[in-house]
């Protein structure tokens, strides 16, 4: 292996670290935002639905992070997992902007 090529280790550690802490980012926003007030273009089963899945996934990266540091970076994690977390992530995205916008229509009615 050539010395410009990072380990496999060092790979995970630039990459995966920072990506844990992103998730765990956006998820406890999405939660402070779930958790507000209610939502009036969700149903509450759906606001509340989605709130118990940003949580469990929310769960998911804490352990996640507390193995990869526990191994000391030498453990990956199931792409489909983190696949997961990013629908997650994108659909509360579109919850906000969507929340957003109905919010920026009543300041300009």
């Amino acid at each position: 292996m050539s010395k410009s090529q990072p380990s496999e280790q060092e790979l995970l550690q630039t990459i995966l670290q920072p990506l844990l802490v992103d998730f765990d980012y956006w998820f406890t926003r999405s939660k402070e935002l779930l958790e507000r007030e209610p939502i009036a273009f969700m149903s509450p089963s759906a606001q509340s639905e989605l709130l118990a899945r940003v949580d469990r996934a929310q769960q998911e990266v804490s352990v996640a992070k507390m193995l990869f540091n526990a191994v000391g970076g030498q453990a990956g994690i199931e792409p489909s997992q983190m696949v997961g977390w990013h629908q997650i992530v994108t659909e509360c995205w579109h919850v906000s902007m969507q929340l957003r916008q109905s919010e920026q229509s009543k300041i300009e009615e």
